[in-house]
């Protein structure tokens, strides 16, 4: 069976879900558990699909994007790092990386975005994209990957949002 995802709390939070308030997270490309588009997978275009995000509490220091497969036959890996969003950005276009945002390294060891590519024949990946408000700048170097991106929010998130994309070849 796989594996639960929560949509509030978490032990990136340090907080119980009645502490960690709710961000609006969605794309105008897909529902959430819906399918990703193929020109978002890594074999097409390789292209970050578009976000809108509401929500945002007005003390947020930086926003932070994550976009991790749950389903990998390796553990979760990590597609995408985005610190050092503004906070008064609401969203993110087609092929683009957040206004102010800071694209760490994903699970490539790359910057930027790497598209889905779950292994053919496997069912539909959970591609879980995440926004977290943070209370203060994570002041991160570059290249951080999500474990220095995780360990910096920890006791500093604000706010989360989810959204579910699936994907199989």
């Amino acid at each position: 069976m796989p594996e639960q995802i929560t949509r509030t709390g978490g032990p990136e939070t340090n907080a119980t879900a009645d502490e960690v308030a709710e961000l609006e997270l969605i794309s105008p490309e897909f529902d959430d558990n819906g399918p990703l588009p193929e020109r978002f997978s890594y074999a097409r275009h390789n292209l970050p699909p578009p976000l809108l995000w509401s929500g945002v509490p007005e003390n947020a220091a930086e926003l932070v994007l994550l976009c991790e497969d749950v389903d990998a036959p390796i553990g979760i890996f990590v597609h995408w790092v985005v610190k050092d969003i503004e906070p008064v950005v609401d969203g993110v276009e087609e092929a683009d990386t957040p206004r102010g945002g800071i694209a760490g390294r994903n699970g490539f060891g790359a910057p930027g975005w790497s598209g889905p590519h779950p292994p053919a024949g496997d069912r539909p990946h959970r591609y879980v994209f995440q926004l977290y408000a943070v209370d203060q700048p994570l002041r991160l170097r570059m290249d951080a990957n999500v474990t220095d991106v995780r360990a910096a929010m920890s006791g500093h998130v604000l706010a989360r949002g989810m959204l579910i994309g699936r994907f199989g070849r």
